[in-house]
């Protein structure tokens, strides 16, 4: 969707508003946004002899004889599950997993479209941490990687943690891992913008949840002095009083570890004098006030990623002396999304065979990701590609399997240029295919229902 520009807000509120009319039209005209289709040649049904029995017979000793050569036989090497209960849906909360469906069914579109990834939505009848592990685990037969999606916490970390320990396969949480990579890449360029050091800077994270957790993780491992960063919960702030975190171990941690000056309050607190405000928690407008964003330091960096509707509007923000303004939207500059990252990470992952997706490989496709625009290119209203710059999800490919081959974490060895260039084949004949499919009317048009 073209951003359109305009001051007037009446305007902006229409702009913002118009995705969710389509969507509300588009979704029962296709009945849903993916299929499977072959992708073996059936000239005649004499074919089924070699792609079903008798012939598929020896390709199964094959495989029992030899466990690996089920990446080389099958489509398994490129199948990621997207595995959801439906207890944390963009926002909307426990919806439950039918609601939670069209969700998973769009990471699937965009996983195939962006990294050329087969992936298939399931969501399941629980909500049960034991019986979501144990689920996945015994999935692993049939994937290459596991895409955890939109499951509460605190029960989305030990959920994350065992499935890491126990799978051979990658297996990540999409709102932790995913959403903090590509906040990190944008959260470099914007410092570029802004002429300041990440180790000397403070900064406001508004939300405690799986996403901030582990963004406020990857930031630290990135040079981001823990002394200098504040997080707020609906309690206010973290610090090393709020005995009633310690059920839950990793908001305790950064109770302890983290706003050495003892900040105590709210939002409104954590902000004053800092540097950068890192917000995912309820959807706005007006979780965040003009007036706070006025009382931050010179040239503060907003980023309001709440979804569906960020935190403060952009336009108040910047009406309140934001340098950078981002969001989780598509429909507004500096898209903190993360579509930018998984296809590129898992295209990567799969193509070397890797057992897990480290904490240094995110930050490796985060630093990947900053790179793709080139540091003279670099504006306040531009601090990440976009979508549309697909030869970005091949070279995170590359950079995200190099690492995971230093790291001993790879099946495969391969070098840069071999991984670069097949996952780029692989993503240009994926959007092939839809671009194909759409001009032969086989994906119909719905000009009319717009």
């Amino acid at each position: 969707m073209r951003k359109k520009k305009t001051n007037d807000v009446s305007e902006l509120l229409k702009i913002a508003k118009k995705p969710s009319k389509i969507a509300r039209k588009l979704h029962p005209f296709y009945r849903g946004k993916i299929e499977v289709v072959p992708k073996c040649r059936v000239k005649s049904l004499d074919d089924f002899s070699i792609w079903y029995s008798p012939g598929v017979a020896v390709v199964c000793t094959d495989i029992y004889n030899n466990p690996e050569l089920v990446y080389e036989y099958t489509n398994k090497w490129n199948s990621v599950a997207v595995i959801s209960d439906g207890t944390r849906v963009l926002g909307l909360g426990d919806i439950g997993p039918e609601a939670g469906m069209p969700v998973m069914e769009g990471k699937a579109l965009l996983y195939k479209y962006l990294g050329g990834v087969d992936a298939y939505p399931i969501c399941l009848g629980t909500k049960d941490e034991k019986e979501i592990v144990q689920t996945v685990k015994i999935l692993q037969p049939s994937f290459g990687g596991v895409n955890l999606e939109d499951i509460e916490q605190p029960k989305c970390f030990p959920v994350l943690n065992a499935l890491r320990k126990e799978c051979h396969i990658p297996v990540w949480h999409d709102d932790q891992q995913g959403t903090a990579l590509v906040t990190l890449a944008g959260f470099i360029n914007a410092l570029k913008v802004v002429g300041k050091k990440i180790g000397k800077i403070k900064i406001a994270m508004v939300g405690a949840g799986a996403a901030n957790i582990c963004i406020s993780r990857l930031l630290m491992l990135y040079g981001a002095n823990p002394k200098n960063i504040v997080m707020v919960d609906v309690k206010g702030t973290l610090h090393k009083e709020r005995f009633d975190l310690k059920n839950s171990p990793e908001q305790w941690s950064l109770a302890i570890d983290t706003n050495a000056s003892d900040i105590r309050g709210g939002i409104r607190e954590a902000m004053e004098n800092s540097d950068a405000v890192i917000a995912l928690s309820t959807p706005g407008p007006g979780v965040i006030k003009k007036e706070w964003i006025q009382m931050m330091a010179k040239n503060p960096i907003i980023f309001t990623c709440a979804n569906p509707t960020p935190e403060i509007w952009p336009w108040e923000a910047k009406e309140a002396g934001a340098a950078v303004v981002a969001t989780g939207r598509s429909d507004f500059a500096n898209q903190v999304n993360n579509s930018l990252g998984f296809p590129g990470v898992f295209r990567g992952a799969l193509d070397i065979r890797a057992s897990t997706i480290t904490d240094t490989m995110c930050i490796t496709a985060a630093t990947e990701l900053a790179s793709c625009i080139a540091d003279n290119k670099i504006r306040p209203d531009r601090i990440l590609p976009t979508m549309d710059d697909w030869e970005v999800f091949p070279k995170v490919a590359a950079a995200v399997g190099v690492k995971a081959i230093k790291e001993k974490v790879a099946g495969k060895k391969l070098s840069y240029d071999k991984i670069y260039d097949d996952a780029k084949a692989i993503i240009k004949r994926s959007r092939a295919i839809t671009g194909t499919m759409m001009k032969k009317g086989y994906i119909k048009s719905a000009k009319d229902k717009i």
